[in-house]
């Protein structure tokens, strides 16, 4: 719930900066694209903290959304959206 308050903020804050409608909506689109390779850390560290401890398990969380946000830009930069 607060990353969504955070986002409306944010785009509010752009509005009312008059940014440009373009930026703000790439703001959002991009928004969108880095949210995807987070996700799956929201599962595996849960399971992790238990068996390994936090450290190891925020280290592996990292790992894990590293690699997929790589895997994910390349997989998008063939069609088009360029994250880097």
């Amino acid at each position: 719930m607060a990353f969504l308050l955070t986002k409306y903020l944010v785009l509010i804050w752009l509005y009312i900066e008059n940014q440009s409608a373009e930026k703000i909506s790439n703001h959002a689109w991009y928004t969108f694209w880095y949210v995807i390779p987070t996700l799956p850390m929201f599962l595996v560290f849960p399971y992790l903290i238990p068996r390994i401890g936090f450290w190891p398990s925020l280290a592996a969380s990292i790992l894990l959304t590293t690699t997929l946000f790589a895997v994910i830009a390349v997989l998008l930069r063939r069609f088009g959206v360029e994250l880097f």
